[in-house]
């Protein structure tokens, strides 16, 4: 639901102005939120980036600036209608396409799909950023009815959610990892859920619930969410299960065990926590928008203490200009990998648009 910020926050916390600021200047004149201006692989248009970047956006009055993105959204699924409802209709049938079959995870700023990169492909099939548009959607709109030329958009991806959540794809990090992912079902889940609410058809309730069901058959041992279906590690974005999809409730026993699990695991030496034990990926640093993620599940939860040194880490990794990176390499978990990265895609993604979007999101959140 979208709330303004308390003005005085903001006359001590220079970071949400800039936030603010950095989700604007990085969002193009068709509506899509570049993932990161000054990171050249990273010039693309994620669904899942945007949701996010819209929602922060909602929590704090831009509501123009977010219903732009819903509209592009929109206008880049309909440009792709005939491969989203050829995709829908091979996987109902019983058939696996190939993965350059399927939706893009990411789109350019003009909606188009990306040219094939020869020299050094990119996974581009994920499902979740599909279920996490149309939570956002929900979230933008606000207990309003959908407008009646957005329904059949979210039939045509509530249809593509329903037939696809079983096949393995890539995960919200872009890796495989044996292509089963508890965060990525969480998404389809708040997504199919969304779509019954807006549409008021049970159906999308129904496969809602056996995507839930999924979950806690699979993806739980020893009394918390695991990473994978045959994956026992955690990974932070397995806070956004409760908040904000909604798989269970935060304060399920379920729940606090995997967001206190993340918090002891997952934490580095200086507080920022890790996407999951074994990264590699510039390291393996402390991420941003995970440490934001877990703040806003400690606001809602009332850790009110947890909330803040969370976002006291996050406020004291910004530049001096408050730019947030995607992640630090102080601590990262394989030192020896941070270099590789750096020569080969250059210095870590600065400002990341996610970054600053979660942490206007937990930030609205501790204002509640």
């Amino acid at each position: 639901m979208s709330t303004s910020t308390d003005p005085t926050r903001e006359l001590v916390d220079p970071l949400i102005p800039r936030s603010i600021e950095v989700l604007k200047a990085g969002q193009a004149p068709s509506g899509a939120f570049i993932a990161s201006p000054s990171f050249t692989v990273y010039r693309y248009a994620w669904l899942r980036d945007g949701a996010f970047c819209a929602h922060a956006l909602d929590v704090v009055g831009e509501h123009d600036a977010a219903e732009a993105w819903h509209r592009w959204v929109v206008r880049s699924i309909e440009a792709h209608r005939p491969m989203i409802a050829s995709a829908t209709n091979r996987v109902a049938s019983g058939e696996t396409p190939p993965p350059e079959a399927m939706p893009p995870a990411r789109y350019t700023l003009d909606g188009a799909l990306e040219l094939p990169e020869d020299d050094d492909p990119w996974p581009n099939f994920q499902v979740d950023g599909y279920g996490m548009w149309l939570w956002s959607l929900e979230e933008h709109l606000a207990g309003q009815t959908l407008p009646p030329e957005l329904t059949q958009t979210v039939e045509l991806v509530a249809a593509y959610l329903e037939a696809s959540w079983r096949l393995k794809c890539f995960n919200c990090w872009e890796e495989f990892d044996g292509g089963e992912h508890a965060s990525t079902l969480g998404a389809v889940y708040a997504g199919l859920a969304s779509a019954q609410r807006l549409l008021g058809d049970n159906r999308w309730r129904t496969a809602a619930d056996e995507v839930r069901a999924e979950l806690l058959a699979r993806y739980v041992s020893a009394g918390r969410f695991k990473r994978g279906a045959n994956d026992l590690r955690l990974d932070g974005s397995l806070a956004w299960l409760a908040v904000p999809f909604g798989v269970v409730l935060p304060d399920d026993p379920l729940m606090q065990a995997t967001a206190e699990g993340i918090r002891r695991e997952l934490t580095g030496p200086e507080g920022g926590v890790y996407r999951f034990r074994g990264d590699t990926y510039f390291g393996g640093g402390e991420w941003l928008l995970l440490t934001s993620s877990l703040a806003w599940h400690d606001a809602v939860t009332g850790n009110a203490a947890g909330a803040e040194a969370g976002q006291a880490w996050v406020r004291a990794r910004a530049l001096p200009n408050g730019d947030m990176p995607e992640q630090v390499t102080d601590c990262s978990q394989d030192m020896s990998m941070v270099a590789p990265w750096v020569q080969r895609w250059g210095a870590v993604a600065t400002p990341l648009l996610w970054s600053h979007a979660m942490y206007l999101i937990a930030e609205a959140a501790r204002s509640r």
